[in-house]
């Protein structure tokens, strides 16, 4: 009985302990919520769009959500890190310099231009060099025969397109075989008709050539491409000088004992005319590599000199002109046309 009453007095105690800590804890959680700061439910959009799409300003405390524990030094440096924030954001059209116009981005092709490229990029100067054959046109191809020629040349490229080409060119021909028929008639002074009447020729084995070498100044068009292949449009004019030369086999010694002799072509006459010409045409290229600047190109030209015609002895008037001159061969003079193809490098 005695046990009984001490066991129901302790389990009291228990319960008034248990219930004195429940109070205890309650009221330290009310004081805790009464100091918190209250909490906006409302997401607050970044500083930097504070204000809608203007930027924000950082120096305004309305702003910044700094609390009340900040101490005064945190705040002067709080205070210069957001003037560097609003110097970098700040992009009003009051923050703008209104003596300065604004910043703007330039277009258009690289500028490359130096002393030996143009702003285009393409080289301001320009070399060729090239062989081939010539063709005579019109009455020159009655008095001569296809031969070959060559040419070297450089000048300047003003851009992609344009340049002047300043150039040497040597065209050589032969002669026709009526050509030395007539001719061997004049020295002889006999005439067809006379040979077959028994005139007796003292000349013999003639034989002959012709060339014309030329300075000239050639403005050029060059069709820009992008890929290997490409092409040209040139004219020219300049200053042709042309001469024939006729000649007789002989034989020249190759020691001074003339132990051993060979043959040889010696001139025995020989005419040259001057004259002014021009000339035209077109070419084809091709660049060995997309980097380089090296081109083969194959061209043809039109030329045309313009002569002066002289007068002289010919086949038909031989035996009964009164001309007292030395000019055996007047088609010298005569005004001169033919087709220069060339091959060559363009670099």
């Amino acid at each position: 009985m005695h046990m009984t009453m001490h066991t129901n007095r302790s389990f009291g105690l228990a319960r008034r302990a248990a219930a004195f800590i429940f109070l205890m804890t309650g009221a330290a959680s009310l004081m805790q919520a009464q100091q918190a700061p209250s909490v906006d439910p409302t997401p607050k959009a970044p500083l930097f769009l504070a204000s809608g799409n203007a930027p924000a300003d950082l120096t305004s405390a309305s702003d910044a959500s700094y609390s009340s524990s900040v101490s005064s030094s945190d705040a002067v440096a709080a205070s210069d890190s957001n003037s560097v924030s609003n110097a970098r954001f700040n992009l009003s059209s009051a923050a703008l310099d209104s003596s300065q116009p604004p910043p703007r981005r330039r277009y258009g092709r690289p500028n490359y231009s130096d002393s030996h490229s143009n702003p285009d990029g393409s080289s301001k100067y320009t070399f060729l060099g090239g062989i081939g054959l010539t063709l005579p046109l019109g009455d020159t191809h009655r008095y001569e025969t296809p031969g070959y020629g060559f040419q070297i040349g450089g000048g300047r490229n003003f851009n992609k397109n344009v340049g002047v080409i300043a150039q040497f060119d040597y065209d050589h021909f032969g002669l026709q075989g009526r050509t030395i028929t007539n001719q061997e008639y004049i020295y002889n002074y006999c005439t067809p008709a006379q040979v077959l009447q028994g005139c007796t020729a003292t000349v013999s084995g003639l034989d002959g050539n012709n060339h014309v070498w030329s300075f000239t100044l050639n403005p050029t068009y060059t069709f820009a491409t992008e890929g290997s292949l490409g092409g040209y449009v040139v004219v020219g004019a300049g200053f042709y000088h042309k001469v024939t030369n006729f000649t007789l086999p002989t034989t020249e010694c190759a020691d001074i004992y003339c132990e051993f002799q060979y043959a040889v072509d010696e001139n025995v006459d020989h005419y040259t005319s001057n004259a002014v010409g021009v000339n035209g045409g077109f070419g084809l290229t091709y660049k060995f590599s997309k980097f380089s600047n090296e081109r083969f190109y194959a061209e043809a030209r039109y030329v045309f000199m313009a002569n002066q015609q002289r007068y002289g002895f010919t086949a038909q008037n031989v035996s009964t002109t009164t001309y007292n001159g030395y000019d055996a061969y007047p088609a010298n003079s005569n005004r001169t046309t033919y087709i220069p193809i060339k091959f060559g490098i363009r670099f």
